[in-house]
């Protein structure tokens, strides 16, 4: 697998997010970071996140890709589009929803737009665990079955 990355962009007003290879929480702190700054300074009327060239995001990023949906109903955007052309990534994602909260589609190709990489932002163990909790409580209100999934890993996290 390819080590992760995320590219970000905004061009004419969309505001685009390019996930390549294995995006996992070592991620997670440049990705919120970014988020909040981008909601911060909104610059765009709507959101697209590409997964195109994602082999694999785990759970804390899949969080923090929900968070941005639910930012997006707070500042009255339309519901973004998510674009994925990998079939397990694509079974994943609606098993949790993410079919509810975003317009999914497999066949738009718009990677050359996010041109600028995120950089790695590191943290203290702490804010990064509770950024990983407060991920894992966006898929958690996304459905019963993601509650039911995570709670146990909240609660575990929580108590360390």
């Amino acid at each position: 697998m390819t080590e992760g990355a995320i590219y970000h962009g905004i061009h004419d007003g969309h505001y685009i997010l390019r996930f390549v290879g294995d995006v996992r929480l070592t991620l997670c702190t440049s990705l919120d970071l970014h988020i909040e700054d981008a909601f911060a300074h909104q610059e765009f009327d709507d959101i697209l996140v590409d997964l195109t060239e994602s082999d694999c995001l785990d759970s804390t990023t899949l969080g923090l890709i929900a968070k941005l949906a639910n930012k997006a109903q707070i500042q009255d955007l339309q519901m973004p589009v998510l674009i994925s052309t990998n079939g397990d990534i694509n079974h994943t994602l609606k098993c949790m929803g993410f079919d509810q909260v975003f317009l999914m589609s497999e066949c738009l190709e718009c990677s050359h737009l996010a041109a600028d990489k995120l950089d790695v932002v590191q943290e203290a163990a702490e804010d990064m665990q509770q950024r990983i909790i407060n991920a894992h409580r966006v898929l958690m209100s996304m459905n019963r079955n993601n509650f039911e999934a995570f709670s146990s890993l909240v609660q575990t996290l929580e108590k360390s």
